[in-house]
């Protein structure tokens, strides 16, 4: 079929070169065949008219993402294929099909080649996550290849679309159910048990990509005091808990995460756990700290999803790491994260140095994070690189 064609200026060509999926609108020099509507497939090439790539087109700074570099026909088999490869993947890394855990990131955007699509599994139940146009015309055709690529293990899909798709698009998204009907939100995790609320939960209704460094922290909890601060459902906390830890508390603004990581707790220990869950502000909480803490785990919301407030959320990092370092005990162990995609792991780095240097602690680094394999991270896209974290050990 004959596509509008999208021409790019002289020398903004060399980042397609080098298969980087996104086309930003100052890189545009003009259009043929028309203009093209939200969401529309089209063709991309060069100041000399060479073919580029097709992509899905967007009102705003991404003005269109790259999922195919070759000229192809795009049909439900295109899509089918790339559902494939990301299925494989994770059968091979020993995601699907791993008795030990039933949930997991399916589709991880520019990561598996196709941006603006995120799908997360939880135990049945596929939550779909559009971030485009584009994606989002296309999924029913989602729902369509996910039941005929899993089969029985699928029980629903659950549409997550409504808060993340661009505001300048003339559309009114509703989250609801494409596929199935709500099932049980329990899923097992190494042996912990969470029970999910994708349908009222941040984010698909649980972080996912921090169960290996969750694995990593009951390494070091075991007989400890371990503070879990921007907690959310209380991923840490179960893992320090069913690890032995001497006591747990969990802090999160929301009244509605700390209920969840209360209740994630109890499925797990039942009533008596020792544990204890705060609604409040983390640096209020830091203000009127009931202890000081062998193990502090920091795992707040993005600071900076653009490069215009970066340096505000640099002096955010700054800000809570300094008060964490402050109230560790000597010898402690702290985990710190940064989910900002517009934060370098070395700017991350920078910040978690000026907090110690302002606390006047010794730190030492024991491991640097990142996102698990089923988030994986394309080479062309450092982008997808969001997760960063360091465990540093404090004297």
């Amino acid at each position: 079929m004959e596509r509008i064609k999208v021409m790019l200026k002289s020398g903004k060509d060399s980042s397609l070169r080098r298969y980087h999926p996104w086309v930003f609108s100052g890189a545009i020099k003009k259009m043929y065949g028309g203009d093209p509507s939200e969401g529309e497939i089209v063709a991309v090439c060069d100041n000399k008219d060479e073919f580029l790539g097709l992509g899905h087109y967007q009102i705003g700074s991404i003005a269109i993402r790259v999922f195919s570099f070759n000229d192809v026909e795009i049909n439900h088999d295109f899509w089918k294929t790339k559902f494939e490869r990301a299925i494989a993947y994770r059968k091979q890394m020993g995601i699907i099909g791993n008795k030990e855990t039933n949930v997991y990131r399916l589709i991880h955007a520019e990561g598996d080649d196709m941006p603006g699509l995120i799908i997360d599994y939880y135990n049945g139940t596929a939550v779909m996550q559009t971030h485009s146009i584009g994606m989002h015309l296309l999924r029913n055709t989602f729902v369509e290849i996910l039941k005929e690529l899993l089969g029985d293990d699928l029980k629903a899909v659950y549409n997550k679309s409504e808060a993340t798709l661009p505001h300048k698009a003339d559309i009114q998204p509703e989250d609801g159910y494409l596929f199935g009907e709500s099932s049980t939100g329990v899923v097992d995790e190494y042996s912990h048990e969470f029970n999910i609320d994708w349908e009222k939960g941040q984010k698909t209704g649980f972080f996912i990509d921090q169960r290996e460094n969750r694995k990593l922290l009951a390494h070091y909890s075991k007989n400890k005091k371990v503070c879990n601060v921007f907690g959310y459902t209380g991923g840490f906390s179960v893992y320090a808990l069913k690890a032995g830890a001497e006591l747990v508390h969990s802090v999160d603004s929301s009244k509605l995460a700390t209920s969840l990581t209360n209740e994630n707790v109890e499925l797990n220990f039942g009533k008596d756990a020792p544990h204890e869950g705060f609604a409040m502000d983390a640096f209020d909480f830091f203000d009127n700290a009931p202890e000081k803490y062998d193990v502090i785990i920091l795992d707040p919301p993005a600071f900076a999803k653009h490069q215009k407030v970066l340096h505000n959320a640099l002096q955010g990092y700054k800000r809570i790491n300094q008060r964490a370092l402050e109230q560790i005990k000597p010898g402690g162990i702290l985990f710190t994260f940064s989910c900002s995609q517009a934060v370098s792991k070395e700017n991350f780095r920078k910040s978690v140095f000026v907090a110690a240097a302002n606390a006047k602690r010794s730190v030492k680094i024991l491991h640097q994070l990142t996102q698990p394999v089923d988030h994986p991270v394309n080479i062309y896209h450092p982008e997808s690189e969001y997760l960063k974290g360091l465990v540093v050990h404090v004297e």
